[in-house]
């Protein structure tokens, strides 16, 4: 026997001695955060902040330990990046509270982030193997079209059928759909990708599948659109459609699809927009931000926005020191980035928007490594729809699209969208270990074994 042969062969890293540092480093920043924002406002440490501390590094080395017992492999980027954000969130919710006499939104905000977490660690445990999800398909594509149904029996919010309210509760049915959607999307566009892109009838250098093979996926796709419009939740409706020509494109490989889906929407986004009032005020107020000002009515939120990232500047204000709050009743949800971009600055911003990019990457990363299709698609969608709902917020914000109403993932008031995001990262994290799993390990985990 050859020395090379004889030598023991090196383990492979598993990530989790870094994802534990980083976790630290990220719940040291948010009670930095947290600190800062009562030393700003009353000039003294805030009583409570190591209650915050600690509740914030409880609910992170939860969610590391069964990571590192079930999901030891996976990527360990993705938890540190979640926790950070969500830090980051409750910050500013707990900066713009206090502005805003008898409201406790970041304690509600902290409670949700903990049963996140939870569904987090259940979904790590739970799932096994991500293939498994492909079997309930078709069941989860008609629960999501359940949940959308739902808020059309209740009372409008804001001008949007998307809540459904018992008491003093209240929850957004279509954050968890979303979810269910992609699944839907993955598992069908993993079975008839290849009729998809090679099969039908070519125009042009467009080829379009035939009629059997896409019709199923467009009637579910146009019914989840045609629900959302008649709640007038515009924002949601741009998600589903960009997430399905987003992963249309990854399965077929065809650029005439990005082409058609632009179109499509285009069409729709006017249609809607001459037809209904409250979309068509926000359209106004996109194209001419401050004309409230000009008309003598105040400024309205979009202006408000726009005049708090520019106070921002470079550096911001400094937390606790901007006045984001003259924004109204939706600061701490749709408008939360506004207040980052004062207090934090066109710094602060980059930084932010560079934690989703980087979180977006892993997620793409996970899919090209999965070797099955139904991952491979799946990964890519859940990315995809942090990576809309970014863009989708932020565009919104800074006028450079008509207002949508959606909450930045982890950032935003909102226990419905914590909740779910939280779902998503463990699903990545899930599928991640098996992309990175080495192949032994991976062959006694497939027949049972322990990793």
């Amino acid at each position: 026997m050859t020395r090379s042969a004889a030598r023991p062969s090196r383990p492979v890293p598993t990530g989790r001695p870094v994802e534990l540092r980083l976790l630290l480093a990220a719940v040291l920043l948010s009670v930095f955060g947290y600190v800062e924002v009562g030393v700003d406002l009353d000039g003294e440490v805030p009583a409570d902040a190591a209650g915050y501390g600690a509740a914030l590094g409880v609910l992170a080395l939860l969610a590391h330990v069964v990571v590192r017992r079930r999901a030891r492999y996976a990527d360990p980027l993705l938890l540190p990046i979640a926790v950070l954000l969500n830090g980051i969130g409750l910050v500013a919710i707990h900066r713009l509270d206090r502005a805003t006499s008898g409201a406790g939104a970041a304690s509600a905000q902290l409670l949700w982030s903990g049963l996140g977490v939870a569904l987090f660690a259940a979904v790590v445990l739970l799932v096994r193997d991500h293939r498994r999800l492909q079997r309930y398909a078709y069941l989860g594509a008609l629960a999501a079209l359940v949940l959308l149904i739902l808020p059309v029996f209740f009372p409008p919010v804001y001008g949007s059928r998307i809540w459904i309210t018992a008491g003093p509760l209240s929850f957004q049915p279509g954050e968890f759909a979303k979810i269910l959607l992609a699944v839907f999307f993955a598992a069908y566009l993993a079975v008839h990708r290849d009729a998809l892109a090679l099969t039908g009838r070519r125009i042009g250098r467009l080829r379009l599948p035939p009629g059997r093979v896409l019709g199923p996926v467009l009637l579910i796709w146009a019914a989840f659109v045609g629900v959302l419009v008649l709640e007038t939740d515009l924002g949601t409706s741009l998600l589903f459609f960009g997430l399905f020509v987003v992963m249309l494109y990854v399965a077929t490989a065809r650029t005439g699809w990005v082409a058609i889906g632009l179109v499509l929407a285009a069409v729709g986004a006017v249609t809607v927009g001459r037809l209904s009032p409250h979309v068509h005020s926000r359209v106004a107020d996109w194209l001419d931000p401050l004309g409230s000002i000009a008309a003598g009515r105040g400024a309205n939120q979009i202006a408000q926005s726009l005049f708090a990232f520019a106070w921002g500047g470079e550096l911001g204000t400094g937390l606790g020191n901007g006045h984001s709050v003259l924004i109204g009743f939706a600061a701490k949800s749709d408008f939360i980035l506004a207040t980052l971009g004062e207090e934090l600055g066109l710094a602060g911003l980059i930084a932010v928007f560079l934690l989703y990019a980087v979180l977006v990457s892993r997620g793409f990363r996970t899919g090209i490594a999965l070797r099955d299709p139904f991952g491979r698609l799946l990964a890519i969608g859940l990315a995809a729809i942090v990576a809309l709902q970014v863009f989708v917020v932020a565009g919104g914000v800074l006028a450079l699209i008509p207002l949508t109403g959606m909450t930045l993932p982890f950032v935003a008031q909102g226990g419905s969208s914590v909740v779910t995001n939280w779902i998503i990262v463990a699903l990545l994290v899930r599928m991640s270990d098996t992309a990175r799993r080495p192949a032994p390990v991976a062959a006694r985990s497939a027949a049972g074994g322990r990793p």
